[in-house]
């Protein structure tokens, strides 16, 4: 059975939403006077953050994820709301993979066995607006500027050194970029000791699940070129 127009809507804006959504209080000594403080970090990372005009995206989700149906998703977005992408979801315990394509006020979807479907992003838009994912005033950097945490480490990530950040994402923030967020969210934010931006981030997903989202952040800058379906 096909899923409802409306259930696609709104858990592929409910993935790209999930590009924002990351999460100890305070700045407490991390016991390595060497490294820098999380308020730094994290000041950085909102300033840098803010300047992002593109970036690639990979989500990947572990255990009960609660009410979050995604379960993988992949691809790219600008900060006009251009996306392309893939995405496997959960509904009635079955796995379903969806292609996306986010370009001029219309979100088109496709499923394995039909056509592209095109949709009107003014009505995804009650569930989510793709467009705040890298908003300055309201998206990624605009959250991460509320972060309160403590620096765990250095890392390697993909050959590049980073710090390790445990964080707590204020709710008051992240209301504005992702509808229903009422809570703080805690996790882990990994940013660049050459340049702060944030390339990885692993988060508790809220509420009564034990779940995880990992998020990873590439290609930032590169252009995002869609061919838009011809319905």
């Amino acid at each position: 059975m096909r899923p409802p127009r409306t259930f696609i809507i709104a858990v592929l804006l409910t993935a790209l939403a999930s590009l924002a959504a990351c999460g100890g209080d305070g700045d407490a000594a991390s016991g390595d006077p060497s490294l820098p403080l999380a308020s730094t970090l994290l000041a950085n990372a909102a300033t840098q953050m803010r300047t992002v005009t593109s970036a690639a995206f990979d989500i990947t989700t572990e255990g009960d994820t609660g009410a979050l149906p995604i379960r993988s998703a992949k691809g790219a977005i600008d900060d006009t709301g251009t996306a392309q992408g893939t995405a496997t979801i959960e509904q009635v315990g079955m796995p379903i993979e969806l292609n996306f394509i986010a370009k001029d006020d219309f979100l088109y979807v496709k499923g394995l066995t039909a056509g592209w479907q095109k949709l009107p992003l003014a009505q995804a838009a009650m569930v989510y607006d793709p467009t705040a994912i890298l908003n300055p005033e309201k998206g990624i950097g605009a959250v991460l500027a509320t972060a309160e945490g403590n620096t765990k480490g250095r890392e390697t990530i993909d050959g590049a050194p980073h710090y390790k950040v445990e964080a707590t994402f204020k709710g008051s923030a992240m209301a504005g970029l992702v509808p229903g967020v009422s809570g703080d969210v805690t996790g882990t934010v990994w940013i660049g000791v050459d340049k702060p931006l944030v390339n990885q981030l692993q988060f508790a997903v809220p509420g009564e699940g034990k779940g995880t989202v990992l998020i990873k952040f590439a290609d930032f800058g590169k252009p995002v070129n869609v061919d838009v379906p011809a319905v």
